[in-house]
Parts: C-alpha cells; structure tokens; sequence
C-alpha cells in the first residue's frame, strides 16, 4: 500500500483518518491548498474549500503532529457590547465556566449579525475550547471550519435559522409577546402599538405573532399604522415613538420588544408631555435590572438571560467533552413582571 492509499476493507481495521498529503491526493489540489483549510486560512476559493471539509467530515484527519490541546477558554461572541444584556449573559457563562478552569473571552461584530472576513481565523488562532455567539449567526463555511478542527459551537438567542444541526438556547418569544399584549387588553386597551426588532430577527418576528394571536382572541382588529418597525436599539424605539404617538388616533399603550426600545418610548413620551401610566401604558421585553429604576419601574416580560447563558456554557462544556446532547434546541421560559408603567387607559 502507498503512502496515500487508504486501508482497505479487506486489512480487518477500521479505517485510519487521513493525513494531509491523503486528502490532497483525493481533492487533486496540493498539499499547501488542504493545509491552508486545515488551520483556518482563508485564501482558498469556497468550491475546493467545501471539497476539502467534506473529505474531512467524511475521513477524518490524522495531522502530522500531535495537534494541541484546546486553550482553556471560551469564546463568547456578540454582536454589539452594548447596555446590561451583554453583561448578563457574561456573567451566565461564567458561572458555569469559572467551575470548570476555563477562562472567557469576549468579542464584538460592531453591531454585523454574521462575523466579518478574518474572524475565523482569530478564533482558531486561539484554540479555544469552544464558541458561544450570541444574537448571531455564522456562515455555513464558518461552522463547517469550526466543526472540522474540534471546536464546539453554540448559538445563543439565534438571529436567524441555523438549522438543525447547530445546538441553540432561546426564549419562549411568542408566549412573551402574547403576555405583554394580553396585560394591556386585560386592562382595557385596545389601540395597542407594537415596536418590534429587525425583521430578520427569530425573536422579533415571533414577539409580533404574540401580539398579533392576542389581538385576534380578544377580537381587536390589528391597525398596521400600529406596528412599528424598530432595531432593538434606543434610538430606534424614540423614533417610532414619535411617529405612533402623533397619529390622528394615538396608541393608549405600547408593547415595546425590547427594553431598550421601551427607554426610547419613555423619552419620547417626555418630549410630547405625556405621562406614563397615565396618558400611555408601556411594557416592554428582557427584565433588564435598570428596567426597575427607570421612572416609572418598567412592566416587562423577563427573559431569563442568565440562565440561558448558562444553559448554552453547559452545552457546549458537554460537547468539549464528547458527549452528546439530549436536547440540541433549548427554549427557557418567560414571564410577565408587572410594575408601574401600566394601568387602565385614560380615554
């Protein structure tokens, strides 16, 4: 047999992963082209990249040298680092990590929701013992180059749809959103605005169902003049604030799907001489611990942020370790924590 064959059936041992001279061989380019894939380079054109990963997921790959341990750290990706959300999953993860010796490492994609050129590279460059990315979304390409190197990924509160084959944490969304506009119905209100997320978000589009099944089952018609579309961000929340409130008809209350979004209503409410709860109720999604200094304490829907970090900690700890998932797609509970920005409509 030559150096590039691989056993046969017949030698009675089952089959040796390949090395990278095997591979290259099998995907007729050179040995420098697999390496490159190997360590994570990316100037290699997508076609024989793809080529190469799948000879790798379906043979395997016996490197040349003993590969090194992962590095003692967890990479915990974000898409903005921005307010108390971040903190709060940062401490979920390291509370389960800290137990464990391994240290974090936080990363930012200046508000982008798929991670730029180069990234992938970094990350393998620090070997860590796996990722969490957190209101994000990699590429095929960039999962694909994780899983061949042994490096476990978690999405965390998922942007978008990865598919099956990638273990998620999330929020019970739509119950959210169906408790925030129900608390309002229940007290009376029927024009009931909505601001949602970016229209790609998973969580968004499911907190706008919630509201849109409540209104349904209370027999309210939904006004689209009272969806407004926002970001997830302050700024965002103000200016639809501003557009809903100068409605010939304006909201009574508004569901805000972030607590963010909500400051924003409470800014602009200020700005138009308003007075929350008694000219315009508010509720907002998240429970961040600000929510309840803010004036008057905010009524929100808490999402568990700490607990769903440290679910997505203690999944990717258990795939580091070579053992399976009983459940890969995990959705935690939320509930209604009523406070003072919400009472019966005034008109």
């Amino acid at each position: 047999m030559t150096a590039t064959e691989e056993p046969s059936a017949g030698d009675g041992a089952p089959p040796q992963p390949l090395t990278i001279a095997q591979l290259a061989e099998l995907a007729g380019v050179s040995t420098a082209t697999v390496s490159k894939v190997v360590n994570g380079r990316t100037e290699v054109a997508p076609e024989t990249r793809a080529l190469i990963e799948g000879l790798i997921r379906e043979h395997g790959y016996r490197p040349q040298r003993r590969r090194a341990s992962p590095a003692p750290l967890v990479e915990l990706v974000f898409h903005a680092l921005e307010g108390d959300y971040p903190v709060e999953i940062a401490k979920g993860v390291e509370q389960v990590v800290r137990e464990h010796q391994l240290a974090v490492v936080l990363s930012e994609l200046q508000h982008r929701h798929t991670p730029g050129k180069g990234w992938i590279e970094a990350v393998l460059s620090r070997r860590p013992t796996g990722v969490i990315a957190v209101f994000a979304d990699l590429t095929k390409e960039q999962r694909d180059q994780l899983a061949t190197r042994g490096v476990p990924l978690v999405l965390l509160d998922p942007s978008g749809d990865p598919g099956q084959q990638v273990p998620t944490v999330g929020a019970s969304n739509w119950n959210g959103g169906l408790a925030a506009t129900r608390h309002l119905l229940d007290l009376g209100h029927r024009r009931i605005a909505i601001i949602t997320g970016p229209d790609y978000a998973l969580s968004s589009r499911a907190r706008l169902d919630g509201y849109r099944t409540a209104l349904d089952m209370a027999g309210v018609p939904v006004d689209p003049d009272l969806i407004g579309r926002g970001d997830f961000v302050v700024e965002g929340g103000l200016a639809q604030a501003h557009r809903l409130l100068r409605l010939p008809d304006p909201p009574t209350a508004v569901f805000a799907c972030n607590d963010g979004q909500a400051m924003g209503v409470y800014r602009a409410a200020h700005q138009l001489g308003l007075r929350i709860p008694h000219d315009l109720s508010v509720v907002g999604f998240d429970d961040l611990p600000s929510t309840q200094w803010m004036t008057p304490p905010l009524t929100t829907i808490r999402q568990p942020l700490a607990e769903m970090a440290a679910t997505a900690a203690t999944m990717l700890l258990k795939l580091a370790q070579g053992e399976p998932l009983a459940q890969p797609r995990i959705e935690l509970g939320t509930e209604l924590i009523v406070r003072e920005s919400t009472t019966k409509p005034s008109r």
